[in-house]
């Protein structure tokens, strides 16, 4: 397998960042984690642990493909980042007995860097390209008439002198991955033949992703510690993975024969990170919204602003899981704390405040 190509990725966007490096409980990818992730990436469906129907789907369209003789039709993965969607494409690759190319949404800043990507592409090679969302709109146009007729289209020369050039592609199948489905424009979304959502893992998956990789790096490990570490791995394998190597080394310096239990709970201690796996930041986000609005509502500016943190990063990052959770709440006059938040911190709930928590609560689990 090759990985090659342009590579340039965000923090924000779930790309590789070294400023995000020491924040274990975030999903994005840090330097780190890449070579780690390289190591312990399973090379085929069988290995993939969870997201066991876009794997039937995958593997239906991969034999069809492969009894056709054929490109498999182009594939968008779509998910919270740290969810295993580069992971996959290259087992695509790998199941189809393909060559794949790796390139980043946002390096790709011209026509022509696309262009020298996919000619030097050959018969029903894959064509990865990360945070897909991010594509200069300009560089998108052309990759219709490749992704459709599998054909550049190029315009060269201006007004009356102006001329098209066709360029003949070989037949490839595109993988896109990104973490906002939602900002990709309808003419590149309705061209993927294949469309699958990545969801979060279960404690039950994860523990068996920590069991693999520990047999992968040499490690011994309990099933309770594994298990461990899974119930605060925020539902995402990067995260457990990412923990598994701190709790090896803490085993490792205390001089333990293999990962126990009381090691999983004491690195985990020691890192900060509680059994939900919330960090200091996202207990400060809970605690800054009981103790110092009230509850709330208020603004993500104003809660920025009060912990020191960037907007957008808590928008991003810290927001989506304390969601998850049932924690706080969006509305339209800001960000709220619900029921199970005060209760996480500590916290009673104020008696003028059950009332609208109640409130936001039902409305809440029938939006879900």
């Amino acid at each position: 397998m090759e990985d090659e190509g342009l590579y340039i990725t965000s923090a924000k966007e779930g790309g590789v960042s070294s400023d995000n490096e020491e924040r274990l409980s975030s999903p994005a990818k840090n330097i780190a984690d890449v070579e780690i992730e390289n190591i312990l990436r399973p090379k085929s469906m069988e290995g993939y642990v969870g997201q066991e129907k876009v794997k039937d789907n995958l593997a239906i369209s991969i034999a069809s493909a492969k009894m056709r003789n054929d490109a498999l039709d182009h594939v968008l993965l779509y998910g919270p980042p740290g969810l295993g969607k580069t992971t996959l494409a290259h087992i695509i690759a790998n199941e189809l007995g393909s060559q794949i190319k790796v390139a980043s949404g946002p390096a790709i800043e011209r026509q022509g860097d696309l262009a020298a990507i996919i000619t030097n592409l050959n018969e029903h090679d894959v064509l990865f390209i990360d945070e897909i969302h991010r594509l200069n709109h300009n560089v998108e146009e052309i990759l219709y008439s490749a992704m459709e007729d599998f054909s550049l289209d190029f315009i060269t020369g201006k007004g009356p002198s102006a001329s098209s050039i066709q360029i003949a592609l070989p037949h490839f199948t595109l993988i896109g991955a990104t973490t906002k489905a939602g900002m990709l424009s309808a003419p590149l979304r309705d061209r993927f033949g294949v469309i699958c959502r990545l969801e979060t893992y279960s404690v039950t998956e994860l523990t068996e992703i920590v069991e693999r990789a520990s047999k992968m790096l040499a490690i011994t490990i309990t099933k309770d510690a594994a298990t461990e570490i899974a119930k605060r791995s925020r539902g995402t394998p990067r995260i457990a993975n990412r923990l598994l190597k701190r709790v090896r080394d803490y085993s490792i310096v205390k001089r333990h024969k293999g990962i126990e239990l009381s090691d999983a709970k004491e690195e985990l201690k020691l890192l900060d990170i509680d059994e939900l796996g919330l960090d200091h930041i996202d207990r400060s986000i809970l605690k800054s919204m009981a103790e110092k609005f009230a509850g709330g509502p208020c603004g993500l500016e104003t809660l920025a602003a009060t912990i020191n943190e960037d907007a957008g990063t808590i928008e991003d990052v810290y927001e989506p899981y304390l969601l998850q959770l049932g924690f706080i709440a969006r509305t339209p006059r800001g960000r709220v704390l619900l029921g199970k938040g005060y209760e996480h911190i500590g916290k009673k709930i104020p008696q003028n405040k059950k009332e609208q928590l109640s409130f936001l609560t039902d409305d809440c689990n029938e939006n879900d």
